[in-house]
């Protein structure tokens, strides 16, 4: 056994020009890693500012969607309309497009691969979530769920795939947010299909950790690990919990445009969000 497989969960790593053996094989063995204080506290402001601003456009332009991905819509502090799923944002946004391409994160990039790309165009893009328990919120919180839905629909094993997240604001246990089942990206395919109902099931499991982070931590985890996002306790503007997601892709080019169909499990959530926030 490694030193990095010995190390608590609850190990911070620090990100430096490279990641280390022990870095590696902590991923290896539990499927995340956190990295503490990536981002400096004035690049999160610069980024929440361009956040308003694409808000803003995008209500005047009354879009519900970019490049066939769904906006997530609900509603904020003052109950009007908020914005809580941004994706595609580097495409809109020239702070959060240099930012993700920023030096300090080339280590992790070779986590991927040595020529991995910031996928700014495919899947979602760059993602931005805003996490907030308010009456009328549609993004409260996320259920159970891996992210190999459409390998598994074709019954095969998805490869090795990271998520990349820039955190905001802090997070703790108490205060919900990311949980996942340490060491579950190494599951075979009936567990990965059948172990937790997807995104419906939102039950605590008693093998779950909470990954707690600090504004400007960046974290790594892989996306065959189940996981899911748990509802804030508070209610209001102390609930509020964004997170950035960033890309980086090694397969084939597929770019989205405006043109881009809507795939269908996005349009089914797009119409049960749109129920939930109407009943509420």
């Amino acid at each position: 056994m490694t030193s990095g497989e010995k190390l608590p969960l609850s190990t911070r790593f620090t990100l430096g020009d490279t990641v280390t053996d022990e870095q590696r094989a902590f991923l290896d063995e539990h499927g995340f890693l956190v990295f503490a204080g990536v981002v400096r506290p004035d690049e999160l402001e610069e980024v929440a500012r361009e956040l308003d601003r694409l808000e803003a456009q995008w209500l005047a332009e009354a879009r519900d969607a970019v490049f066939g991905i769904p906006l997530f819509w609900g509603k904020g502090l003052d109950g009007q309309p908020f914005l809580q799923r941004f994706p595609f944002t580097s495409c809109f946004s020239d702070v959060v497009h240099r930012l993700v391409r920023d030096e300090r994160f080339a280590p992790v990039r070779t986590l991927v691969g040595a020529d991995a790309r910031v996928g700014d165009r495919e899947k979602d893009g760059v993602v931005v979530n805003r996490n907030l328990n308010v009456r009328g919120s549609a993004y409260p919180r996320l259920g159970w769920h891996t992210d190999g839905l459409r390998d598994l629909f074709y019954l095969r094993m998805p490869g090795p795939q990271l998520n990349v997240g820039v955190h905001f604001d802090r997070c703790t246990k108490e205060t919900g947010g990311l949980r996942l089942l340490p060491g579950s990206h190494k599951q075979g395919f009936l567990s990965m299909c059948f172990r937790k109902p997807y995104f419906v099931g939102h039950a605590p499991d008693p093998a779950e950790i909470a990954v707690e982070t600090e504004p400007g931590d960046l974290t790594v985890h892989d996306g065959r690990t189940w996981h899911r996002v748990e509802q804030c306790p508070h209610v209001g503007a102390a609930s509020l919990r964004r997170t950035m997601y960033v890309p980086y892709l090694t397969d084939a080019f597929q770019p989205k445009s405006e043109q881009s169909r809507t795939p269908l499990y996005h349009r089914l959530g797009s119409a049960l969000r749109r129920w939930k926030v109407a009943r509420s």
